[in-house]
């Protein structure tokens, strides 16, 4: 009997599990791209929350200097918030780039480009994950919205889907620290829908 309850504990856990870790469509279909030879991308991040408390970015900001100037040093802090913001303005964008890129083949993501199309990524919610050496490590998650628009009429959407708590991998040198976590779940995003759209756009 514990074996059968253990079983199905586990076969429930896997569900979330994966339910939570892909793209779900919620309007239109990738027909649009398949006449694309680029997309014009652009990142948000206005909306995001951070961590299972819901800081606003500012909160999360400040309890980080805090942990960091207390365990560290001021001169680590200064390094670590100047790569934050590094990664926000290219790094996410790239990563994202180097996983849609690699997995769309015959169209092009890119940014500020005179694209017929865009695409906005809306984060909603970042979880940072955490760094053990060799106890091991939590990947981060990303939570987003995905709203492909007409890039002369925003107004115009053409497909809107969600990213659910996007895992990251762990696969980049900066992965140690908060925004190379966050940076491997852009790239696995990336991965995934450029997986979707290869499927359609043949």
């Amino acid at each position: 009997m514990m074996k059968k309850l253990f079983v199905i504990i586990l076969m429930t856990i896997t569900t979330v599990v994966f339910a939570q870790n892909q793209i779900n469509l919620q309007q239109g279909s990738f027909d649009f791209l398949k006449n694309q030879a680029e997309v014009n991308v652009q990142l948000k991040y206005e909306n995001a929350v951070y961590q299972e408390k819901n800081f606003t970015e500012s909160q999360y900001l400040e309890n980080k200097k805090v942990d960091i100037t207390a365990k560290k040093s001021e001169a680590v802090w200064k390094n670590w918030i100047y790569q934050w913001d590094r990664f926000k303005s290219t790094e996410y964008l790239e990563y994202f780039f180097k996983g849609i890129n690699a997995k769309s083949k015959k169209v092009t993501f890119r940014n500020d480009v005179k694209a017929k199309y865009t695409l906005i990524i809306d984060a909603k919610w970042i979880y940072v994950g955490w760094y053990g050496g060799m106890i091991g490590s939590q990947e981060g998650k990303l939570t987003a919205d995905l709203t492909f628009v007409e890039t002369d009429n925003p107004s115009n959407v053409v497909m809107r889907l969600q990213a659910d708590k996007i895992q990251g991998k762990q696969m980049n040198k900066d992965f140690n620290w908060e925004y190379g976590r966050i940076a491997a779940t852009y790239e696995v995003l990336g991965k995934k829908l450029g997986k979707e759209i290869k499927n359609v756009v043949k």
